[in-house]
């Protein structure tokens, strides 16, 4: 029976690179992010390479409307088996000396928040199956300091952390997640198709819990500890 992959925060070059990699074997694809226009481009693309996708729009910060997304996207394409979790970044990026609550919270309700509130969505179904995978993806900002990205940084070290205890808690029931850093975005079609590759591994392996993935596909393990 077909499989269902959603990405949330689907854009052109790596979200198309994973859509692409699991659509290949047989994934249905479900494609979440804010603008419709785009989705609908994106599922065409995929329809072209005989690849089942349907888009629900819905703006990851409005933690109704990504709810109900991920509703829709269950019941038209079946149960989520893998959730590729990748928000893109939004809002006022600040430097550490000017971050305020403010521009701090607003990127905590986007890496954090979407975050948590995805996962609350697939989690029940994958725990009563015993398997399911999570993959989360942040950038370098997560892992080594960067003044010029302070408040993107602190969410996204926030969003590692989350994906690192989840992974602790979760793979003794048959729940696969890992923590990926993403350290540049892919640029062209085969950077994003080598990338999409190294998340199908990631997914296919069911390790490590921790990796870095350069533009390439590129990929640093870690302890899985």
């Amino acid at each position: 029976m077909a499989k269902t992959l959603v990405v949330i925060g689907a854009g052109p070059g790596r979200g198309m690179g994973v859509a692409r990699a699991f659509g290949r074997h047989g994934y249905r694809v479900g494609l979440i992010a804010r603008t419709k226009d785009r989705l609908d481009a994106q599922v065409a693309e995929l329809a072209g390479l005989d690849i089942p996708a349907a888009a629900f729009p819905a703006d990851i910060r409005d933690r109704d409307a990504l709810a109900a997304a991920l509703a829709q996207a269950t019941e038209a394409l079946g149960p989520v088996d893998v959730l590729d979790y990748a928000p893109g970044p939004s809002g006022p990026v600040t430097h550490a000396a000017q971050t305020t609550a403010a521009s701090a919270t607003a990127q905590l309700g986007l890496y954090i928040l979407g975050a948590v509130t995805a996962v609350g969505q697939v989690l029940p179904d994958m725990l009563n199956r015993g398997s399911g995978t999570l993959l989360i993806t942040t950038g370098a900002a997560a892992t080594t300091p960067a003044p010029s990205q302070a408040n993107t940084g602190l969410a996204m070290a926030a969003l590692h952390h989350y994906a690192r205890s989840l992974h602790a808690e979760l793979h003794p029931q048959g729940i696969h997640v890992s923590a990926v850093t993403l350290t540049a975005p892919p640029t062209t079609t085969t950077e994003s198709d080598s990338v999409g590759a190294r998340y199908y591994a990631l997914h296919e392996s069911r390790t490590p819990a921790e990796a870095t993935i350069g533009p390439m596909g590129t990929v640093t393990s870690h302890s899985s500890g």
